[in-house]
């Protein structure tokens, strides 16, 4: 598995404690600064199971390799408004297509290191249709071997009937709301590449 936007490592820790710290985790981040606190909170969980990448090169032998990868895209944050109102007054049209065009690149070149039936997990804390919904459908469109997998049956699987409902996309994509999960804004979305 490759945590390609991985920050400051939050991910990439729960990731590896849901793995029991088994099988492999590798760590990427195009920004070193953000990455730079990984190695300690990695060493203070006593992880064991996770590589850190700090140059992309050092990617390269993984590509059309790896079973899952995870883009938690930078995205306008508009999903923490109801925590941080004031940032909405901060978001302009520029601000957002920056966004989108970083979105963009990250998950193409992201795609290249999914093996054939292997998944792309796209994630953001948006709420915004242009960075979710579209976003997918246009990477899609452009890569025909990838199709939007339904995760509508895995969150009542994994949470419950009962538990709140987030909005469901048309080809099952998931948007947490503060209305409708009383959560922050999330969208989450699988992909497939064709075997």
């Amino acid at each position: 598995m490759l945590d390609y936007c991985a920050g400051g490592g939050g991910k990439t820790l729960a990731m590896s404690a849901s793995m029991h710290n088994k099988g492999q985790i590798h760590a990427y981040d195009a920004d070193r600064k953000r990455l730079a606190p990984i190695i300690e909170r990695l060493r203070r969980a006593g992880t064991r199971n996770v590589q850190v990448h700090d140059d992309p090169r050092q990617l390269d032998p993984m590509r059309g390799k790896l079973d899952a990868v995870l883009v938690d895209a930078p995205c306008t944050g508009t999903g923490t408004w109801r925590r941080r109102p004031d940032t909405k007054w901060r978001l302009t049209q520029k601000n957002l297509d920056e966004r989108t065009s970083q979105q963009q690149e990250a998950l193409t070149e992201a795609s290249a290191f999914v093996k054939p039936g292997g998944a792309l997990i796209y994630v953001t804390c948006s709420i915004l249709p242009e960075e979710n919904d579209r976003q997918v459908e246009r990477f899609c469109a452009e890569n025909p071997d990838y199709s939007i997998i339904s995760t509508e049956s895995r969150w009542s699987a994994v949470f419950g009937k009962d538990a709140p409902k987030p909005r469901i996309g048309e080809k099952g994509t998931i948007t947490l709301t503060p209305a409708s999960t009383d959560t922050d804004g999330f969208f989450f979305c699988r992909m497939q590449r064709k075997a």
